[in-house]
C-alpha cells in the first residue's frame, strides 16, 4: 500500500515519494523556549511521531530533525522580566520541553539542533542571498525582498499586496512588506559578528539554516502547526528557493489545541501546562487523547473529552492486560490491514483507532468464551496497532513510568472476577447483591463505569 499525504503546498493528498527510496528526511518546527510547555505545544510532536513511526514500520530509514528556537524575542523579553539570563532561561524551558516529549512518549529526534548553534549557516546564507539579488544589508539588518521571487506566497495563497509580516518594526526596508533575517544589535542584547554589523538572527532565518544543515538542499518532509504557515514557513521557502535550493517536498501541518473554540495561547491565558496534566492523568492516556483525532483537524480541549479518551485507552489496556495476564505473554504481532489503510490514507488516526476497538471487542468475546488462542492473537495486533500510535499497554515506557505492568494485570483479574459476580447478579435481577459488589469496589478505590462494551473499572484519582 502507498502512503498518502496531504501537502500544504499542492493543497492535495498526494503519493509519498522519498528523495532516496528507502528513506525518508523529516524537520519539524520544534519549541520556541519561551516557558512550560501547555497540551497545545506538544500536539506537533506526538502527531508527527507518529508519523516517524510509520514510516518506519513500513521500512524506511527515518532522519528525523527537530530544532529548538532558543533565541527570540519572546525569549529576550521573558528573561529580562524575570531578571535571569536569556541562556539561561531558554536552557530551563529546552529542558522542560524535553520533559514533556519523553513523558508523553514521543522518540527523540535524530538530531534536534539549536538555532544558537548554526550562525555560521545563517551568515553564509544571507551571503547567497544578497549575492542572488534576494536580500539586502541595510542598517545593520538583513532583509528579503519578498518582491524578487515571483512565487512568494504560494504556500499559504497570500497576495503579495496583502502580506503584512507581523513583526517588529526595522529600519532601512526598502517595503514594508520585507521581513527581518537578521537584527542589528541593540543595547543589552545577545549578538554575533557578521559582514553587516554585530546582531542576532529572525526566527525564519534560523529555520530554513537548521534544515538544509542538517538534512542538505532538498529534503522529504516539513511539518509543523498550521499557524507556521505564515509568515515562518512561507518565509522559510522564500529563503531557501532565493538561495537556490529546492527545500521540503511536501508540507504538513497539524491542527490546533484549542479551548473555547481559540487557539491555546499564554496569551489567551487559557493554557492547561503539561506538569499540571499530569498531575491529573496518566501521560499515557493524555497522549492517547491528543493523538486521537486525525492530526489536520482541530482539537477542542475539554475535561469530558479527555475523560471520554482516558476511558477509551483503559478499554483497550485492560483487554491487553487480561490477556497477558492468563497468557503469561503477549508479543507484538502484525497490524491489522484496515488500520494500514487508515493510517496510508494521510495518518488517518481517527479510523485507525476504531479498527483497534474493532478487535479489542472481538478478543474480548473469544476471552469469554475461553478462545485463548483468538484472544492472544487479537492481543499481539493491538499491541502492535497502538505501538505505532505510540501507546502500547505493555511497553516498558509506560510501565516503568506508571508502576508495574504485572500488578495492574493481576489487580484487573480480581476486579474482573467481581464484575462477572455483579453481571450474573443482574441477570439474575438480584439487585441488592449487585448494588453489594459495586459498593465494595468503590470502598477499595475502584471506580465501575457501565459501558455498551460492559463494565469497566479505573482506580480512584488516576484521571
Amino acid at each position: 500500500m502507498t502512503l498518502r499525504l496531504f501537502d500544504t503546498a499542492t493543497r492535495e493528498v498526494r503519493d509519498f515519494v522519498p528523495l532516496r527510496p528507502g528513506h525518508a528526511s523529516v524537520y519539524l518546527c520544534g519549541a520556541t523556549v519561551q516557558g512550560v510547555p501547555h497540551i497545545g505545544h506538544v500536539r506537533s510532536g506526538i502527531a508527527f511521531d507518529v508519523l516517524r513511526r510509520w514510516l518506519e514500520y513500513k521500512g524506511h530509514d527515518v532522519l528525523f530533525v527537530r530544532n529548538v528556537t532558543d533565541i527570540e524575542d519572546k525569549i529576550l523579553n521573558k528573561a529580562a522580566e524575570a531578571g535571569r539570563p536569556w541562556w539561561e532561561w531558554a536552557a530551563t524551558h529546552e529542558r522542560a520541553f524535553n520533559d514533556a516529549y519523553d513523558a508523553l512518549g514521543v522518540l527523540p529526534p535524530s538530531a534536534e539542533p539549536r538555532a544558537t548553534g548554526f550562525i555560521t549557516q545563517m551568515v553564509e546564507y544571507m551571503e547567497r542571498l544578497i549575492d542572488r539579488g534576494h536580500a539586502y544589508a541595510a542598517d545593520g539588518n538583513v532583509y528579503f525582498d519578498v518582491r524578487s521571487l515571483p512565487d512568494y506566497g504560494a504556500l499559504s495563497g497570500h497576495k503579495l499586496d496583502d502580506v503584512h509580516q507581523g513583526e517588529s518594526a526595522g529600519t532601512g526596508k526598502r517595503d514594508p512588506r520585507d521581513f527581518t533575517m537578521w537584527k542589528a544589535a541593540k543595547p543589552g542584547e545577545p549578538s554575533w559578528p557578521t559582514p553587516w554589523g554585530p546582531g542576532r538572527p529572525g526566527w525564519h532565518l534560523e529555520c530554513s539554516a537548521m534544515a538544509t544543515g542538517l538534512l542538505g538542499a532538498e529534503f522529504d518532509i516539513h511539518c509543523g502547526g498550521m499557524d507556521l504557515v505564515f509568515p515562518h514557513h512561507e518565509n522559510e521557502i522564500a529563503q531557501a528557493h532565493g538561495a537556490g535550493d529546492p527545500f521540503a517536498r511536501y508540507w504538513m501541518h497539524n491542527g490546533w489545541v484549542t479551548m473555547g473554540g481559540e487557539k491555546m495561547s499564554k496569551s489567551l491565558g487559557n493554557v492547561v501546562s503539561i506538569p499540571a496534566m499530569l498531575e491529573r492523568v496518566r501521560a499515557v492516556e493524555l497522549r492517547y487523547y491528543l493523538g486521537s483525532a486525525h492530526y489536520r483537524s482541530m482539537l477542542e480541549y475539554s475535561e469530558g473529552a479527555l475523560a471520554e479518551a482516558a476511558a477509551g485507552y483503559r478499554r483497550v489496556e485492560s483487554f491487553v492486560q487480561r490477556v497477558a495476564a492468563r497468557a503469561g505473554d503477549v508479543g507484538v504481532g502484525e497490524v491489522d490491514p484496515e488500520f494500514a489503510a487508515a493510517l496510508d490514507d494521510d495518518l488517518g488516526v481517527p479510523a485507525a483507532l476504531a479498527v483497534i476497538h474493532n478487535v479489542v471487542r472481538a478478543g474480548n468475546t473469544a476471552l469469554e468464551s475461553g478462545d485463548a488462542a483468538t484472544a492472544l492473537t487479537a492481543a499481539s495486533a493491538v499491541r502492535a496497532m497502538m505501538g505505532i500510535l505510540g501507546v502500547d499497554p505493555l511497553s516498558p515506557h509506560w510501565s516503568s513510568a506508571e508502576g508495574d505492568t504485572g500488578e495492574r494485570a493481576a489487580l484487573d483479574v480480581l476486579v474482573r472476577a467481581e464484575l462477572q459476580r455483579r453481571a450474573d447478579a443482574r441477570a439474575d435481577k438480584d439487585w441488592a447483591t449487585a448494588d453489594a459488589v459495586r459498593d465494595r469496589l468503590a470502598e477499595a478505590g475502584v471506580e465501575v463505569t457501565d459501558t455498551p462494551d460492559g463494565a469497566q473499572w479505573s482506580l480512584k484519582g488516576a484521571f
